[in-house]
């Protein structure tokens, strides 16, 4: 999945001023987002095993979110053209209560 964050996006006005950055919040958004439309899963309580920022993205780059694995665990990956921006794991852990 490709995406790209705005210049305009509202996490980044304190997120640097002068040089503003995209947050790793924000790219880990992506990454759920990424798994939602491939997979067609609701959210869910996240856990993040491990996560490693390697480089930032810089608002209005365009970047790529790949996904291996299935529900509930994956590994992904955050790439600018073929340079590593984070990899990591996220595990989906589904809500058991009743409907």
């Amino acid at each position: 999945m490709l995406f790209s964050i705005p210049d305009d996006h509202a996490c980044l006005p304190g997120h640097f001023p002068g040089r503003p950055l995209v947050p790793g919040v924000v790219l880990l958004e992506q990454v759920l987002r990424a798994i939602q439309a491939e997979y067609g899963i609701a959210a869910g309580r996240l856990r993040l095993p491990q996560v490693k920022f390697m480089a930032p993205l810089l608002p209005g780059q365009t970047a790529s979110v790949e996904l291996e694995g299935q529900a509930p665990r994956w590994k992904f990956r955050v790439l600018r053209d073929a340079e590593l921006l984070v990899r990591g794991e996220l595990v989906l852990e589904m809500d058991d209560a009743p409907a």
